[in-house]
């Protein structure tokens, strides 16, 4: 199984949010469906994913995370923009389909 650490932004780019799942495209669903209404993505229209890094172990995913969540603003936008100096949506062509989604309980 593998495990992703993510940035999800608005379409100003202006909110940054840092994620953590073993299933990216359900997850960049769910944020887009705002599938979980109260949530800071949901609240700040973050439904745009522009950096991603895969892991094998989770361990050492959950410590990139907590790593990550840590550096000021500065040093993410840096990270972000050595891959993606453009910030389009890198699931922009996965073809998600949005008319359902798998829900956690």
């Amino acid at each position: 199984m593998n495990y992703y650490v993510y940035v999800m932004t608005n379409k100003q780019n202006k909110v940054l949010y840092i994620g953590l799942t073993n299933n990216i495209e359900e997850r960049v669903k769910e944020h887009r469906l705002k599938v979980y209404p109260k949530s800071f993505t949901a609240r700040y229209n973050c439904d745009k994913l522009v950096y991603i890094e895969e892991y094998e172990d989770s361990a050492e995913a959950s410590k990139r995370e907590r790593q990550f969540k840590k550096w000021n603003r500065a040093w993410k936008i840096e990270l972000i923009e050595e891959i993606n100096p453009s910030w389009i949506d890198l699931s922009e062509n996965w073809n998600l389909d949005l008319s359902k989604t798998r829900l956690r309980i």
